[in-house]
């Protein structure tokens, strides 16, 4: 794509494709082709392209008043606020507004700080986002080395290890930062006590507990944050992707005394919580609960994984919701992501040996028929020749 080559950075290499338009799970590139959506804009896209609540709600608020700074209150930012308090189920919860996933956690670890601690424990294979503290979190070597020295006093431990946890855990520690499924790594799923052992650790230290729902959160998994069958609560929840129905926002929410941690002036973002943006996302919510769309991700999702188990060349599904992850028994993945692109499916390969499917949550059964046929078909057709 000469223009991309000619007017960007190549930070993320050169598109195959130039999307044009879309409607729900169906898009179109320059040429006029159609693909199937089912990464959504790397889970983004709750309810697809152009859905007329969010199209509906960010027109009106975009002829009404479209920024402010965080100088002036504004009624979106408001009733958002109120309905993530609502949906933790907390009245302690307080949300601050960012742009982005990224942003959120670096406001956790910033946030961290204000215990007047240091050290902090996340996971390895771990990603939280790229900015210098985010990145500093993320247990990913080949993202991290590069850009060495990161900010110091972080401890990776592997993922779902409880025992290792409790050793890294200590008095001198901040905050524990996981994901309640590993999105990137692979669409890990711990053990199912793993998750209420970090929160036994971090109460018995005095550390923060974070859970980075950015790619979990918003329903994707069938519930709104991801880490709900923990039944437990954690100190600071981290949103972005799905949270602004397709438009750049994220949130950091903290709970019970960690919402208090914050005071004027320690931490800001322009754009964050935004009137647009907001717009987008209290609309995506409300139609998420009038359309009971949670029993679509759950009765989809389950599809999805039962019937890609049953391909050959795959030897493993994992996942929740509509956040899968799909495990090749050759290192052929991202070969297989092109030929699903050349057969009208769009997936993504975050490495050689598995695939990553997040598509909008009110996709219907009869895509998931259609990705699950393509998808078969391109695996074979890689695999031979």
């Amino acid at each position: 794509m000469k223009k991309w080559d000619q007017y960007l950075q190549a930070n993320y290499g050169t598109p195959s494709i130039e999307l044009v338009s879309g409607k729900g799970s169906v898009v179109k590139d320059a040429d006029g082709k159609i693909y199937l959506d089912f990464l959504a804009g790397i889970a983004t896209n709750i309810l697809g392209h152009a859905h007329p609540a969010i199209v509906k709600a960010i027109t009106q608020q975009a002829s009404q008043l479209s920024h402010v700074s965080n100088f002036y209150a504004h009624p979106n930012v408001l009733e958002l606020a109120a309905l993530l308090q609502r949906m933790t189920g907390d009245k302690s919860a307080r949300t601050f507004f960012c742009n982005s996933g990224a942003e959120a956690n670096e406001a956790a670890l910033k946030l961290s700080r204000k215990t007047g601690r240091t050290k902090i424990v996340a996971t390895k294979e771990a990603f939280h986002g790229r900015t210098m503290g985010a990145l500093s979190l993320t247990g990913q070597p080949s993202k991290r080395n590069p850009f060495k020295p990161l900010i110091k006093g972080i401890k990776h431990v592997p993922f779902g290890d409880s025992r290792a946890a409790k050793r890294a855990i200590t008095h001198k520690t901040a905050m524990v930062i996981v994901e309640p499924l590993m999105g990137e790594a692979g669409v890990l799923v711990p053990p199912s006590d793993y998750l209420a052992n970090l929160r036994a650790y971090c109460d018995a230290t005095g550390a923060l507990l974070v859970f980075d729902c950015v790619q979990t959160g918003m329903g994707r998994t069938g519930d709104w944050f991801g880490f709900e069958y923990s039944e437990i609560t954690p100190d600071v929840i981290t949103l972005a992707k799905g949270l602004g129905g397709g438009l750049p926002l994220g949130a950091m929410v903290a709970l019970g005394k960690a919402a208090h941690l914050f005071q004027a002036g320690d931490h800001g973002s322009t754009f964050g919580g935004n009137p647009i943006a907001t717009a987008a996302a209290i609309a995506a919510i409300k139609t998420i609960e009038k359309e009971k769309i949670f029993l679509n991700v759950k009765k989809v999702g389950e599809y999805l994984r039962s019937e890609i188990a049953l391909i050959p060349g795959v030897t493993e599904t994992r996942g929740a919701g509509l956040l899968i992850g799909v495990t090749l028994d050759t290192p052929i993945a991202k070969k297989v992501v092109k030929q699903c692109e050349s057969l009208g499916l769009l997936l993504n390969a975050p490495s050689e040996t598995y695939l990553r499917i997040a598509p909008a949550l009110n996709i219907s059964m009869k895509q998931a028929e259609q990705c699950v046929k393509i998808l078969q078909r391109a695996i074979a057709e890689v695999k031979n020749g």
